[in-house]
């Protein structure tokens, strides 16, 4: 009897341990891929900087790149890479970071891969805003780009206003999303068509997405904005993890959650709105960055630093295929338009028949 009932009792000391065990195995591992796809995307990125900055109609060694970035003077790179592909490689850099952090920020947060800025309106808000002060008010440069900034944030505050009952739902946000921009794709059309064929092909040019005739001062502010913003949403990286199992099961792990949502909506919409007056809305950047990252690295741990990486592995490779790898030249926004729409197709079409909602 006493046998027996040491041996029962026994048993789960010898149960608990092996499971605890395997759990931090798990974990271990799990963190072990994370840390290898950040260091291969970032790899990747390095080498798809190097690439831009090499390659073109002329093609420069890379010794000679690296003088001109160290600001020696190369005869021919210093023009060529210094003052023509280095602001554009960093500028897709910069620009294709911000999408992917803000992107999967959104898709974190609401539970919900459609939960980006390019569906829920704030992208819209920044190209309307530009249309508007090219074609209706004549500005250029500095003026269109605070406008979007200023009007990227307005719809974001909008959205947000409109979808708040008792808290925010992703599925209300994600339709008030929707509605507003289909709302402003109209007055964006509306502007448009009355628009001088001079102002017409500037607006365009704009609101497809282009680094074609980048400068320093496109890409500074926006690479200001994300110095300045990627570390709030790194600090709120586990905040934004808890609040994957709801709102109510964040706030019992002592997230406050509200707070958290308006601090990582401000710092994200921050992102979207600096990078697309640098760049223009690159098309699908932010709401396919997400999903391939979370694809390459697995279940748990944040997808913050691995979405910004591909994003911006994302832009580098589509503006340089936009450039050279067609008979025609194609804006980046073109590029990166017919890699998503057939995602976002799938993705309606996978949740249409496992029978769940958007």
């Amino acid at each position: 009897m006493s046998e027996r009932t040491d041996r029962h009792s026994s048993a789960p000391a010898v149960t608990r341990p092996s499971v605890v065990q395997a759990v931090a195995r798990g974990r271990r591992r799990s963190a072990s891929r994370r840390r290898l796809v950040v260091l291969i995307l970032a790899v990747l990125v390095v080498a798809g900087f190097a690439v831009t900055l090499m390659f073109g109609q002329t093609f420069y060694p890379p010794r000679d790149v690296v003088r001109v970035i160290l600001g020696e003077q190369v005869p021919g790179a210093s023009f060529t890479v210094g003052r023509l592909r280095l602001p554009r490689a960093v500028l897709a850099v910069v620009a294709g970071f911000s999408f992917g952090l803000a992107g999967v920020t959104f898709q974190t947060m609401l539970r919900n891969p459609l939960a980006s800025p390019d569906i829920i309106g704030i992208s819209w808000g920044a190209s309307a805003a530009a249309a508007i002060a090219i074609v209706s008010l004549s500005l250029g440069g500095t003026q269109v780009s605070i406008l979007a900034i200023v009007s990227a944030l307005a719809v974001a505050l909008l959205v947000y206003t409109l979808a708040f009952r008792d808290g925010v739902v992703g599925t209300r946000l994600i339709l008030i999303g929707i509605g507003i921009s289909a709302m402003l794709e109209s007055i964006t059309s509306y502007v448009l068509s009355r628009a001088a064929e001079w102002d017409l092909q500037e607006a365009l040019r704009w609101l497809t997405g282009s680094l074609n005739g980048t400068t320093w001062e496109q890409a500074l502010p926006a690479l200001v904005a994300l110095v300045v913003l990627t570390p709030v949403l790194l600090a709120k990286s586990r905040d934004l993890s808890a609040m994957r199992l709801g709102d109510d099961t964040a706030s019992a792990l002592g997230v406050r959650v509200e707070r958290t949502r308006v601090t990582v909506i401000v710092a994200a919409v921050g992102l979207i709105a600096f990078a697309t007056s640098a760049a223009g809305p690159i098309a699908f950047v932010a709401f396919l960055s997400g999903p391939i990252a979370a694809r390459l690295v697995g279940a748990g741990g944040s997808l913050l630093v691995p979405a910004g990486l591909v994003g911006a592995l994302l832009v580098l490779v589509a503006d340089f295929a936009g450039q050279f790898a067609f008979d025609v030249r194609y804006p980046v926004g073109v590029v990166t338009g017919v890699l998503g729409a057939p995602y976002l197709v799938y993705l309606i079409v996978r949740t249409h028949r496992a029978g769940g909602s958007l």
